[in-house]
């Protein structure tokens, strides 16, 4: 577990500039946002996801977030196909921000092309590193 100020980034997973994280599970990956993600945000009022089985591209919404501050997409970390989404979140969308890397993860896909783009996205190597420049980055 890496932590920066107030935030924990967990070392098993990777991170996109949009402040998403996957976690390999098996032959599927979970995402989620990360907690300076949320925590930019603010509180969660509304979620809109994709159905479970779209075929997605890596960089395309899944769905959308909606705060008080801010709405916008959650863009998947990898291409591939949504096979689970998390239904709670609908109901109680405030989940994303008590547990992001918990019950707030938005959904799990099946990768298409794991290996040829789990390069692109910040792993455990440097993420202390990364994580300063995102924050200092996001703040400006």
């Amino acid at each position: 577990m890496v932590e920066v100020e107030n935030f924990s980034f967990p070392d098993d997973m990777y991170y996109t500039d949009d402040q998403i994280w996957m976690k390999k599970e098996g032959d599927k990956v979970r995402i989620g946002m990360t907690s300076f993600g949320v925590d930019l945000a603010g509180k969660i009022k509304f979620v809109r996801l994709r159905p479970a089985g779209k075929a997605i591209d890596a960089g395309r919404s899944i769905g959308t977030l909606e705060s008080g501050k801010w709405t916008g997409p959650v863009k998947a970390p990898v291409s591939g196909t949504i096979t689970e989404v998390n239904e709670a979140l609908k109901d109680n969308p405030g989940v994303l921000n008590e547990d992001p890397y918990g019950k707030g993860w938005i959904a799990v896909l099946e990768p298409s092309n794991l290996d040829g783009e789990v390069g692109a996205l910040q792993g455990a190597d440097g993420l202390e590193d990364w994580i300063k420049g995102q924050m200092a980055e996001k703040r400006a």
